[in-house]
Order: C-alpha cells, then sequence, then structure tokens
C-alpha cells in the first residue's frame, strides 16, 4: 500500500478516536462549543480578553459549561452563583489544583499554591500555624507594616517630586514585609542582597529561597526542605507581586479620579491628621477609603480566571458528572463584574461598597483573593498592608499625573493570569 495513503489512514484513524473520546467524555460533562480534534476550543478564545471569551460562551451554554484547552477538557464555573455553591457549598470536592504545565516545571508539585492531596493539607495547615506564630494578625505585623509604610514615604520623597515609574519602589515595601516575617528582618532599599531579591524577582517571576528548617529525615514527611523552600517562594511571590501591582493600579486610578482622591485626603485629614501614622483601627472610622480599596480590587480583576481547580473525586454537580481530576475555571470576574451587584460594574465608583448612608457595605461578591479552601492564605496581610501602604501614600503626598484625566490610560495589559496597569509616571507632591 502506498505509504501516503497508509499515513492519511492512519491519521483520520487517530482523528476519529480523538472525537469519539471527546464525544463520550462530553456526554457526561456539563455542554459547550464543539472542540476541533487535538487543538479543543482554543481557535474559539480570545487569548486577549479570556474573560469576555468566558462570558460570551455562558451566554449561549449557561453558568457551567465545558470547554477543551487541548485534549482535555475544563469545566468553567461563571457567575457568583456557580462559584459560590463550588468552592464554598462544595469546597472540598473543588479544592484539588489543577495542573499548569509551566507551574508544574518549576514547583513540581511542592509548595502551598500548586500543590494537592495531603501534602497540601499539611502543608497549607503548617503554613497558616508558622505564620501566626510569627505575628501574622498580630499587632507585631502591623507595627512592621507601618515601619515599611514609613521607609516607603521616605524613598519616595527622594524623587524630589519628579516624575518617576513607581514600579519598583511600590514592590520594595511588600517584598520587604515578607522578608521582615520570614527572615525576621527587614532590608534597606539599597542594600545589594534585597536587590538581587527584587532582580530575581523581575526575571523569573519566582524567588529562589533558602529554607529556615532542619529537614525532618522521616522520608513519608512533606516537610522536606524542598518543599518549605517552594512554600517560601510561593509567599514571597503572591505577598510581593500581588500586593505591589494592587499599589501601582490604585494609584494609577486615583490620578484618573481626582474627585476620589480629595475625598479619601479629607478622611484620612479628618481621622489620622497629619502627625500619626495610619493603624488598622482607624479603617473603622474611615468608610470611603475603605470603599475606596475594596473598589481597585474589585475594578482591577487581579486574577480573573483564578488559578486552576481540579476535582478530587467524582462529583455530581447540577445534574452533571465531573470525574476526579478534571480541572475546574472559576471566573472570578463573573463574581466582581457582576451588574446585579455592582451597577455599572466597568465603572471605577467607590460607592459600591457604601450605603445611602455613607457606611462601609460588605459584599459577598467580594472575592478577589478566591473562596472556599483554596482562599489566600495571606488575605489578611495584604489587605492591611494596601490600607496602611495607601493612607501613609496620601497622608504625606499629593499624586500629579503628566497628562490630563481623560487621556489617562487604565486598561490592562494582558499578562498571563494577571490584569496588570500599563506603565506610567506619577510625580509625588510632599503636601
Amino acid at each position: 500500500m502506498d505509504p501516503v495513503v497508509v499515513l492519511v489512514l492512519s491519521l483520520s484513524c487517530l482523528l476519529l478516536l480523538s472525537l469519539w473520546r471527546q464525544r463520550s467524555e462530553r456526554g457526561k460533562l456539563p455542554p459547550g462549543p464543539t472542540p476541533l480534534p487535538i487543538i479543543g476550543n482554543f481557535l474559539q478564545i480570545d487569548a486577549k480578553n479570556i474573560s469576555q471569551s468566558l462570558t460570551n460562551f455562558s451566554k449561549v451554554y449557561g453558568p457551567v459549561f465545558t470547554l477543551y484547552l487541548g485534549r482535555k477538557p475544563t469545566v468553567v464555573l461563571h457567575g457568583y452563583e456557580a462559584v459560590k455553591e463550588a468552592l464554598i457549598d462544595h469546597g472540598e470536592e473543588f479544592a484539588g489544583r489543577g495542573n499548569i504545565p509551566i507551574f508544574e516545571k518549576i514547583n513540581k508539585g511542592l509548595g502551598i499554591a500548586f500543590s494537592n492531596g495531603s501534602r497540601w493539607k499539611e502543608t497549607r495547615r503548617f503554613t497558616l500555624m508558622t505564620l501566626r506564630n510569627l505575628g501574622m494578625g498580630k499587632r507585631t505585623i502591623e507595627d512592621r507594616v507601618q515601619e515599611e509604610a514609613q521607609c516607603l514615604v521616605e524613598e519616595l520623597r527622594k524623587t524630589n517630586g519628579e516624575p518617576c515609574d513607581p514600579t519598583f519602589i511600590l514592590s520594595y515595601a511588600p517584598c520587604n514585609v515578607i522578608c521582615s516575617i520570614i527572615f525576621q528582618n527587614r532590608f534597606d532599599y539599597k542594600d545589594q542582597d534585597f536587590l538581587n531579591l527584587m532582580k530575581r524577582m523581575e526575571e523569573n517571576g519566582r524567588i529562589l529561597s533558602s529554607s529556615w528548617l532542619q529537614e525532618n529525615h522521616n522520608q513519608q514527611s512533606e516537610f522536606t526542605l524542598e518543599n518549605l523552600a517552594a512554600t517560601v517562594s510561593n509567599l514571597f511571590t503572591a505577598g510581593t507581586e500581588t500586593t505591589s501591582t494592587t499599589l501601582r493600579y490604585a494609584l494609577l486610578l486615583l490620578l484618573k479620579h481626582p474627585h476620589v482622591t480629595a475625598k479619601v485626603q479629607e478622611e484620612v485629614n479628618h481621622v489620622v491628621g497629619r502627625h500619626r501614622s495610619p493603624c488598622m483601627q482607624d479603617r473603622n472610622h474611615m468608610p470611603y477609603t475603605d470603599a475606596m480599596i475594596h473598589e481597585v480590587q474589585r475594578f482591577i480583576d487581579l486574577v480573573p480566571t483564578n488559578l486552576l481547580h481540579a476535582m478530587t473525586c467524582d462529583t455530581k454537580f447540577r445534574n452533571y458528572l465531573i470525574p476526579k481530576g478534571t480541572r475546574v475555571i472559576t471566573s472570578l470576574s463573573s463574581v466582581l463584574h457582576d451588574s446585579k451587584e455592582f451597577p455599572n460594574p466597568e465603572v471605577f465608583d467607590p460607592g459600591h461598597f457604601l450605603d445611602k448612608n455613607g457606611n462601609f457595605k460588605k459584599s459577598d461578591y467580594f472575592m478577589p483573593f478566591s473562596a472556599g479552601k483554596r482562599i489566600c492564605v495571606g488575605e489578611g496581610l495584604a489587605r492591611m498592608e494596601l490600607f496602611l501602604f495607601l493612607t501613609t501614600i496620601l497622608q504625606t503626598f499629593n499624586l500629579k499625573s503628566l497628562h490630563h484625566t481623560k487621556d489617562i490610560n487604565i486598561t490592562p495589559v494582558a499578562n498571563g493570569l494577571t490584569s496588570v496597569p500599563p506603565p506610567y509616571k506619577i510625580c509625588f507632591i510632599p503636601v
């Protein structure tokens, strides 16, 4: 037989087998667009706006649907009800971490962010316990954040009111807070070791760190040096990049909306004044500032599709059978931009978190840190840093843009799993 004919027949058989397997799997899974052999639904997804693509699919297939990212099915949960039902009501079943090849290669299934099963449970429990012992959630951590906030404004003073790119300066402060927790010591911003550490994070998006315990030689234990080093690396990355990006985006939005900035500064001056540092107790008396920070996190939608989850067991969910190991996308964007909860969700408006009397209003839809079993372990620290850093900056400086407000671009730059603000320059003018 002609080799070409053999090749064509072989490829045809493979394609038919692929289609048959997909059809067999799809019979048990939620509905979704018909995938192509091998590449799945990749061509139907706008890589520059994945969240919008998911919204478009949800209008056709409902809040629970299936996409094929390659040959493997991925279940997508869109909207508050579906996300809440999965992550909170069925938290254990949806608590797995979906495999992402690049992270698997780097982390090797270690650490707290990308591990699974008993390793993840033991590592998370140990991490939370250790962070509490080191001061997380206690006054000692607040003292460290306040100290770092003062170091941050002193560094900003050195710009002498000249235009500057705040990217690296805003990264120093949250990174130093993590250093002070893990190493029990902060670094001067000019310290070469600290600068080398920041450089590694910039270049690799991940810090290579030495662990700080003696290894347990029990080979069955999850507390190996390698796992602890991966966990520390996860803490540095999550504790630095997400907070610094949020701070950078917050300042850009404040430049774009000077009336919001003015209201926050008025509240800071009234509650805190000019002669002491802001503290977390002040937040209870600063509803507009609290609402502004919540609105920043809602509006920027930092991690639109969350990190991939995975099913820990075969699960019946909304009359569908989702097999163990199936990857799951939980669209946080669809929750944070729900128009029923947040009128005009595409508009930056602190009023989304204020009641008619101007008091702060909580929302169950506020999920920038995810929800359920896999909620960010550093949520409390991040919220503390955002409040203390931003209030201290606005207590000390007026913000000035190089452009008219209508010309300030706040459209996020597509960058992998996160939304980051476009580059910009800002002037910090001492009050």
